[in-house]
Parts: structure tokens; C-alpha cells; sequence
């Protein structure tokens, strides 16, 4: 008899964990979702370890204009900081960038 009151106590524990993990990951699908529907692909620079990287990448954004969420990044450009063409290399990833982030955009729409 305690045999059963243990496997089926052990049954309801196992039924409230399923219960439990799947409304949190439908929750956590809802916000995933959410973030993806309002997010946009822009240029970004990063300069880390005397590297440039210029760089595109799909954010979501907050009322206030901060980054919630990133959700996807493509690499442009690095750029060695000490390069003698970097200004004219970097505004050359620039312009590959802003030309990428519209194709990205227009595939979106």
C-alpha cells in the first residue's frame, strides 16, 4: 500500500513539473516572439583589441531607445586600428553595411 501513496505522489510531482515547463516555455516563446517582431537590423561599430569591426546586427529596442535584445549579427569588416586606410576602409564597411542592412530590411518587409 505505501508502495502505490509513493508512485502516485510521485506521478502528481511529475505532472505539476511537466504543467510547470510548459508554461514557462510558452511564456518565454510569447517574449522570444515579441522581441523578434519589433526587431530591426542596423549598422553598429565595435572596437575591442585594436580591431574596428563594423558589423550588422538585428536588435529589438525598448521605448527608451535601449537594446533589449539581440537577436542576430553579421561581420562586415575588421579593421586593424593601426592601418594607415583605416578611415577610408571603415567608411568603405560603413557603406556595406548600411547597403546589407537595407537588404535585410526589404527581405523582412
Amino acid at each position: 500500500m505505501r508502495f502505490l501513496i509513493v508512485l502516485a505522489a510521485l506521478a502528481v510531482v511529475a505532472v505539476v513539473v511537466v504543467l510547470l515547463l510548459y508554461g514557462f516555455s510558452d511564456r518565454s516563446s510569447r517574449s522570444r516572439a515579441r522581441l523578434e517582431g519589433g526587431a530591426r537590423w542596423e549598422p553598429h561599430t565595435e572596437s575591442t583589441g585594436g580591431v574596428t569591426a563594423v558589423v550588422v546586427r538585428r536588435v529589438s529596442r525598448g521605448a527608451a531607445g535601449d537594446v533589449l535584445a539581440e537577436i542576430g549579427r553579421q561581420t562586415v569588416a575588421t579593421i586593424p586600428d593601426a592601418d594607415p586606410e583605416w578611415e577610408e576602409r571603415y567608411h568603405e564597411a560603413m557603406a556595406q553595411a548600411r547597403s546589407r542592412v537595407a537588404a535585410l530590411e526589404s527581405e523582412a518587409d
